[in-house]
């Protein structure tokens, strides 16, 4: 079976927001789909190992804020590369509370659901969230999965749904490549890698010229 058949159904590039205790926290997504339209509801499907898994379960609630294509790249390596265990993942983010919530600024828009029911698979969680708050924040194209592989040049989170281990196959393998060891984006730009300055940094995690590894 050719997994990359899945990359052709339509994702989007979500921050899913929760609390964990009194403290905001999140992870990316791009597995949501809207269920009904009265009352709206929202399906979220989440890795179990995801941090954000355990504190939607036990507070219930979550939100969405729908990265667009303006947005910056950065927030998807604050989010989706390191666990909300450990860092403050809203620290130096700019955000604002809907319904008590955390969601991002540089956003297109959100959505914030009430947890009323759930399904459990092998591996990831289906929360199914009834919506009680969602405004649009910029005038600007949702981010799509797509466009977060082919212009971002970004790969997928280990937990999410759509990670393939076999993500740069395909690419030129006679050519040399600098990855970054973080969150696996190659750089492929016409400035030769070592002439790059020391200040530059990867544009999707955020991590240093260090990070990346000659491939």
């Amino acid at each position: 079976m050719n997994k990359n058949v899945f990359r052709n159904l339509s994702y989007g590039v979500y921050i899913i927001s929760t609390l964990d205790g009194g403290r905001g926290t999140g992870c990316v997504a791009n597995s949501i789909m809207q269920i009904t339209s009265e009352p709206a509801t929202i399906a979220l499907s989440m890795n179990h190992d995801n941090f954000t898994n355990s504190c939607i379960a036990k507070s219930g609630r979550f939100a969405i804020s729908i990265l667009s294509e303006s947005s910056d790249s950065a927030l998807i390596g604050q989010f989706g590369f390191q666990s909300g265990k450990d860092v403050d993942k809203f620290e130096g983010v700019g955000h604002a509370l809907k319904e008590g919530l955390p969601v991002i600024d540089d956003s297109c828009g959100y959505i914030v659901c009430n947890v009323i029911d759930k399904m459990e698979t092998s591996t990831h969680t289906v929360f199914l969230g009834e919506v009680v708050d969602g405004d649009l924040l910029e005038d600007s194209p949702a981010m799509t999965y797509a466009y977060y592989h082919n212009v971002v040049k970004g790969r997928s989170p280990k937990n999410a749904p759509t990670y393939l281990p076999e993500e740069t196959e395909g690419a030129d393998s006679s050519a040399a490549k600098w990855v970054c060891s973080v969150c696996g984006y190659v750089y492929d730009q016409e400035t030769p890698f070592e002439d790059l300055p020391d200040s530059y940094k990867c544009p999707v995690c955020g991590q240093g010229k260090d990070k990346f590894r000659r491939q």
